[in-house]
């Protein structure tokens, strides 16, 4: 398993950096596919909701947790 690689992606007109693992980035294309949106609209999705004092690499790799486990039915 490798570690976090930092990403950058342009949301809300400015350039962001995040850092997150293969699987997590991978499992947020998915999701962002599924809905038939771009992979940067999703994560400016999440970045707008996140609460205030969470950093972006968290609250994405939150998302993805919660998606799963919804999938999953729990």
């Amino acid at each position: 398993m490798s570690g976090p690689k930092k990403r950058s992606v342009s949301i809300h007109g400015h350039r962001t950096s995040f850092s997150l693992e293969d699987a997590f980035h991978a499992e947020l294309e998915r999701l962002a596919a599924a809905r038939g949106m771009a992979t940067a609209a999703l994560i400016a999705e999440i970045d707008a909701s996140r609460p205030r004092g969470t950093n972006l690499s968290s609250a994405l790799r939150l998302h993805v947790l919660e998606s799963l486990k919804q999938e999953r039915g729990r």
